[in-house]
């Protein structure tokens, strides 16, 4: 890949990882051919799903398939009354997040309204980073706030992950999902790629330049692909915790990437998005 988007995301088939297709993000929706909203309310043939996969999981494996699939590309959930009323009960992103039964609730919530293709786990791409070593808060107003990794001394606290005992609420909601759902719709998981977690582990929080970690990429190359490998090997183990729990298919997530220049690209992010991917494969 030689040119950089604004916000990459990459769906991975997961139960034989034979192909994945990229997605045009959108602020809601994601979408494998930019569908409309519209075609939510298609139906197909009345025995089209009786004895297919789900239509996301044949889209992304390339097939032919009836109708473009539609699916939330991440459930925030705010355009939704149920999901306020929720927030008024567990007040923090972590609750919502990391206690399974408000998890399903909240993840299952758009799939009841709008019948999507696809439902998807609500979490977060910082969540596994405690089980990296990495502590974090998501402030309800500013984000997410870690605090930050800029020397070699401080990336010392990072190790590989353990996923069922990091998180073992992903497993836990994902396997609840696939009880939920009808048979044709799919359960997606989903990460963050390594340049993307990084980003925040340098610069402690969200940021509009990213200063801190294109300093680091110039002055301290070697301490910036340290911290994307350590992120990578975690992250494919999280990815495979995920479909081990249920996940159908896993969206990929390298949020901030399109701030490189295509060099700075193939340099620190599509490397360590290919790490995963091979791990997953």
């Amino acid at each position: 890949m030689k040119f950089p988007i604004a916000s990459s995301a990459l769906l991975f088939f997961a139960a034989t990882a034979e192909a994945f297709t990229p997605s045009v993000p959108s602020p809601r929706f994601g979408t494998s051919l930019q569908a409309s909203v519209e075609d939510t309310v298609k139906t197909s043939d009345a025995d089209s799903s009786v004895t297919k996969d789900p239509l996301l999981i044949r889209a992304a494996r390339g097939e032919k398939v009836e109708r473009t699939p539609v699916w939330m590309m991440r459930q925030a959930g705010r355009h939704i009354a149920e999901y306020r009323e929720l927030c008024k009960e567990y007040p923090t992103f972590r609750q919502r997040s990391e206690i399974p039964d408000v998890a399903v609730e909240v993840s299952l919530q758009p799939w009841r309204n709008y019948q999507t293709d696809g439902c998807i786990l609500f979490s977060d791409i910082l969540t596994p980073l405690p089980g990296m070593g990495v502590e974090f808060e998501i402030d309800e107003k500013v984000g997410p706030v870690v605090e930050p990794m800029r020397t070699w001394e401080s990336i010392k606290k990072m190790h590989l992950i353990d996923p069922p005992k990091a998180a073992p609420f992903v497993e836990t909601a994902l396997r609840t999902l696939r009880e939920e759902v009808t048979p044709e719709t799919a359960v997606l998981g989903f990460v963050g790629c390594p340049y993307t977690l990084a980003t925040y582990l340098v610069e402690g929080k969200t940021s509009k330049e990213y200063l801190e970690i294109k300093k680091m990429a110039f002055t301290e190359p070697d301490l910036l692909h340290a911290i994307l490998k350590n992120l990578a090997e975690s992250i494919g183990e999280y990815a495979l915790y995920q479909i081990e729990a249920g996940a159908q298919l896993i969206q990929i997530f390298d949020s901030w990437a399109g701030h490189l220049s295509p060099r700075d690209y193939d340099t620190f992010a599509a490397p360590y998005q290919k790490m995963v991917l091979d791990k997953v494969r």
